[in-house]
């Protein structure tokens, strides 16, 4: 019987590889699990990247023999994305979760990227510690749960590493990917919460741009974090899928 494929974890913005909980936890015991600390977080505090540069980083991290499985979060998905474009070959399959392929107008994406600036900014200006306060109480996070909020985890990275990320790997930043859907080969599994509209809308968008090898699951009493507030079913939902 060969191996399961190996599994790579790319966390949302603000977080680390260590706050995938149940998530990881559970994929651990199916086989390997790496999950990584991207550009501006955690031991990549120092690296400054873009999301290309940062998806030839994480293809370097996985095997050319062994294809893995790419699960990302947030702007976690959006470096999925991009890596699944850049090197297909390294991602055999592809879990997109509260994910999007950019902001299609350009008056639109320039406001995000001054956005993202301004916040930047402001990171470097009041700290990391408050400015994790100021980021958990957003409604974005309302249905997160004491245990998946991470605030130790999330006060392990720097302002400048955080400032760095958002300038460089932002949303504003990003380029529209919507035409490219149809490259993907792969398998992908695309996620959302039904209480984000948004990015529940935005996953149903992703499904449909790449096709009938897409399966798209708007999970329950969810919002943004899906993961973290439904743990056991998105964890069941992404282990039986997987295997």
């Amino acid at each position: 019987m060969s191996s399961p494929s190996p599994v790579v974890l790319l966390h949302g913005f603000g977080q680390n590889g260590r706050c995938w909980g149940r998530l990881g936890e559970s994929l651990a015991t199916l086989g390997e699990v790496a999950a990584l600390d991207l550009p501006g977080h955690g031991a990549a505090g120092a690296v400054h990247a873009d999301l290309w540069t940062t998806a030839d980083l994480v293809a370097e991290a996985i095997d050319p023999e062994r294809p893995a499985a790419v699960v990302g979060y947030s702007m976690g998905g959006r470096i999925a994305l991009h890596t699944a474009l850049a090197h297909p070959e390294r991602v055999g399959r592809l879990v997109l979760i509260s994910a999007t392929a950019g902001i299609d107008d350009e008056a639109e994406r320039e406001a995000r990227r001054a956005s993202d600036n301004a916040l930047a900014t402001h990171i470097e200006a009041i700290g990391v510690d408050a400015f994790v306060e100021e980021w958990l109480a957003l409604p974005l996070f309302a249905g997160l749960p004491a245990e998946g909020r991470y605030v130790t985890e999330r006060r392990t990275n720097s302002a400048r590493g955080l400032a760095s990320s958002l300038r460089l790997a932002g949303t504003g930043t990003q380029e529209p990917l919507w035409s490219r859907l149809g490259e993907l080969t792969m398998p992908v599994l695309v996620i959302a919460g039904q209480d984000d509209t948004k990015f529940a809308a935005l996953a149903e968008r992703l499904a449909a741009g790449i096709g009938d090898h897409a399966t798209l699951a708007i999970v329950g009493g969810s919002g943004h974090t899906v993961h973290l507030e439904q743990p056991q079913l998105t964890t069941d939902l992404i282990g039986t899928w997987l295997a």
